[in-house]
């Protein structure tokens, strides 16, 4: 094991560590997918509307889980000073903030996991049609969704007013995601927009590895369509993943403010 991997590994244990002793984070990991799981069951529909749900459901976790968590975390951990205290050590930048983020990422993955597989047990969900590009699609939004909290952090000053500087970001992406209203409703204006916001590309990726297709009630294209088809999604969701992470190399900040 190279010097990196095994001090991003012994920071990641530690942030594990710190979430297992959160009673309240522990239980919102099987709670939240499980009763979003029978939230489906309840609603009913075919296949075709349950995989679509879990792709809302996805993104939901993404936001909370990734996003909101952890711009709290870089946050508390500046304004605690502990960041401060392991950039003395031999641990670099990058490895610091990867290994805050990775415990969220893999939170939201088993999050993932234990949704489909309760919904799989009640519901007659299709096949995937691609399973690498599901499986890419929510490493890449755990990928966005960090960058975008990073991003965030400079800009929030407590925990306390993560409740503000999140609202923006999160509101953007929900509206022009389509969860509340879908695209098709919105001006084709407001809609084409949206597409090329941080979470639309990721839940495209979700529904076109699940369904093979982002069209309501079309045909599921084989593996190459539906790779093919991923392209565009790919590129705009890799972009933002760019993007907040060069920005947050000038941006983020170590210490509180004075």
């Amino acid at each position: 094991m190279t010097g990196t991997a095994r001090r991003v590994l012994a920071l990641t244990r530690a942030e594990g560590l710190l979430l297992r002793r959160d009673t309240v984070a522990m239980l919102s990991v099987v709670g939240v997918p499980v009763v979003g799981a029978l939230v489906l069951v309840a609603v009913g529909g075919d296949g075709e509307a349950a995989a679509r749900g879990i792709s809302v459901l996805v993104g939901v976790l993404l936001l909370f889980v990734v996003y909101y968590n952890l711009l709290t975390a870089y946050v508390a951990r500046r304004e605690e000073l502990v960041l401060t205290r392991l950039r003395t050590g031999e641990a670099g930048d990058g490895e610091i903030l990867t290994a805050t983020a990775l415990p969220a990422v893999l939170t939201a993955l088993v999050q993932v996991v234990l949704l489909v597989a309760v919904a799989a047990a009640f519901l007659d969900l299709p096949v995937p049609a691609n399973v690498p590009l599901l499986l890419v699609a929510v490493v890449l939004g755990g990928v966005v969704f960090t960058a975008l909290a990073l991003l965030t952090a400079p800009f929030t000053r407590s925990t306390v007013s993560t409740q503000l500087t999140s609202l923006p970001v999160m509101s953007v992406c929900i509206i022009g995601a389509g969860i509340f209203v879908p695209l098709e409703l919105l001006p084709d204006a407001v809609a084409e927009v949206g597409r090329y916001l941080p979470l639309t590309p990721v839940l495209e990726l979700v529904q076109l590895g699940w369904l093979g297709t982002t069209e309501p009630g079309g045909a599921a294209g084989d593996l190459l369509a539906t790779t093919r088809e991923a392209l565009v999604p790919l590129a705009v969701a890799a972009a933002w993943g760019v993007l907040g992470v060069v920005a947050a190399r000038h941006l983020f900040r170590w210490e509180p403010r004075g």
